[in-house]
């Protein structure tokens, strides 16, 4: 069956760096766009970052966009998320998903994916 887990969140301070992995299986990574979301304390989840099925096109919400580097690996099947200058602001649940869409880049919405990761705190003191 699909599984998607993620690893890679802690504990940062402002400013600082980490970079979250998703390791996906159980279905044919190649052919999905895969998206990063995260849910803040008393908030919705929102959309952080997508990548196309072939990596070639991806987007960013304006908040992290010059900040964080979304990517994937075919070969491995994983997507990560690398999370550079690191605001408090950022603090959240991160979670990996996969598009329900083949060969496109992958809606901003949460509905256009069915299946979810279980998340991974991240944590930026300031």
């Amino acid at each position: 069956q699909v599984q998607l887990v993620e690893s890679g969140g802690g504990l940062v301070q402002a400013g600082g760096s980490l970079r979250l992995s998703c390791a996906a299986s159980g279905f044919t990574f190649s052919y999905h766009g895969m998206g990063w979301f995260r849910q803040a304390p008393g908030k919705e989840r929102e959309f952080v970052a997508i990548i196309s099925s072939g990596g070639s096109s991806v987007d960013y919400t304006d908040s992290v966009r010059g900040r964080f580097i979304i990517s994937r690996d075919s070969e491995r099947n994983t997507v990560t998320l690398q999370m550079n200058s690191l605001k408090p602001e950022d603090t959240a649940v991160y979670y990996c998903a996969k598009s329900e869409r083949l060969f496109t880049l992958p809606p901003r919405q949460e509905n256009g994916y069915d299946y979810w990761g279980q998340g991974t705190q991240v944590t930026v003191s300031s």
